[in-house]
């Protein structure tokens, strides 16, 4: 069981502002990547604030984007992806990518991620978010901190 399991917290729409990566191969996590972001102008919106805690203040030096990509790249390209609720993270990747002119194709992965949302549903979880998820599944998360739900998300897939 190899895949990449990914989770984004943003800033505002698509910016994002924190990336969480998690590698398994075999079915063990063998790397774990987090880092800040800075979204353009390190502008944040209030309920964005709420949500994961993290603050422009905590951006405000932080790598935008683009020099963080290539970390993202070298633990995504020719992977399958994995995310909860794979269209938010994947919309934030590629619109990101997009805005520095960066083409997602060349990541060489699925047009659509394997998503731990959809896969609980079919199970006949609910709610499927990923607090009740873990929850169900017995799974450690701070949720809302990239790298705990990134681990999540992992861990969830390989107990599909």
């Amino acid at each position: 069981m190899n895949f990449t399991a990914i989770d984004f917290e943003t800033a505002t729409s698509y910016h994002p502002c924190s990336v969480g990566i998690v590698t398994v191969e075999n079915g063990i996590i063998v790397d774990e990547f987090v880092t800040l972001i800075k979204p353009p102008k390190n502008e944040y919106n209030p309920f964005t604030i709420r949500v994961h805690g993290i603050y422009p203040r905590d951006t405000v030096n932080a790598k935008s984007f683009l020099q963080v990509y290539p970390e993202i790249e070298k633990r995504l390209k020719n992977r399958v992806v994995v995310a909860h609720n794979e269209s938010f993270d994947r919309n934030v990747l590629s619109k990101s990518m997009e805005l520095y002119g960066l083409q997602y194709e060349d990541l060489n992965i699925a047009t659509r991620w394997e998503c731990t949302v959809k896969i609980y549903k079919a199970k006949g979880l609910k709610p499927t978010k990923l607090s009740d998820c873990c929850r169900e599944m017995k799974i450690q998360l701070t949720h809302h901190e990239a790298l705990s739900d990134a681990r999540a998300c992992a861990k969830l897939y390989m107990l599909r």
